[in-house]
């Protein structure tokens, strides 16, 4: 079985498992969400090229009401480009990250039992270094970069437990998108 192959089976089994013990938002209330899955990036204006990684994410949730809540986040990104195709040929594409990053966002949510789809967006920084080598861009960073956070998603679960989704960052500076096909969990606090 190939990795990707192998690691979307495992991300479907573990949300199976979980989806029906855990509780999460869509709801009011306090929570972290714990979130890992295969990080990804690429160029903002070239379809080849590219990385792939690991990407990991704990979030402090705040449900304000059924539909919108809150998020600080904090997690880390690490991608690599290849260096050469499947021909063993150098390529012109290197797009790379590897960062921590810490942020804020708010999710919109709708409330529909079993999957509820959302969406969130905010504003953030990361810590590390990054790279864009393409045919039209070669930038190449290490520092404090603002980027963009957007999440599209749904989480399922009778209690809508698990969060299965796609976590971007943007950044401006790089002319890149950085990102995860992601699964999470989420544990109520305070309750």
């Amino acid at each position: 079985m190939p990795n990707y192959t192998r690691y979307i089976v495992t991300l479907t089994l573990f949300t199976l498992f979980y989806s029906n013990i855990l509780k999460a938002q869509p709801k009011k209330g306090e929570y972290i969400n714990a979130s890992i899955g295969l990080g990804l990036n690429t160029s903002y204006y070239e379809e080849d090229g590219g990385g792939t990684g690991f990407y990991a994410q704990a979030e402090y949730a705040k449900g304000i009401t059924k539909w919108i809540g809150i998020r600080s986040y904090a997690g880390i990104l690490l991608t690599s480009g290849d260096k050469t195709n499947e021909n063993g040929n150098p390529t012109e594409y290197r797009i790379s990250s590897k960062a921590f990053s810490v942020g804020g966002k708010i999710r919109i949510a709708a409330p529909i039992p079993y999957i509820a789809p959302f969406i969130e967006s905010g504003i953030g920084a990361s810590i590390g270094s990054f790279q864009t080598y393409t045919p039209s861009t070669n930038l190449k960073k290490n520092g404090v970069l603002m980027h963009i956070p957007v999440s599209l998603g749904l989480a399922v679960g009778r209690k809508h437990s698990v969060d299965i989704g796609f976590s971007y960052y943007f950044y401006p500076s790089m002319k890149q998108i950085s990102g995860a096909i992601a699964a999470g969990v989420a544990i109520p606090i305070n309750n």
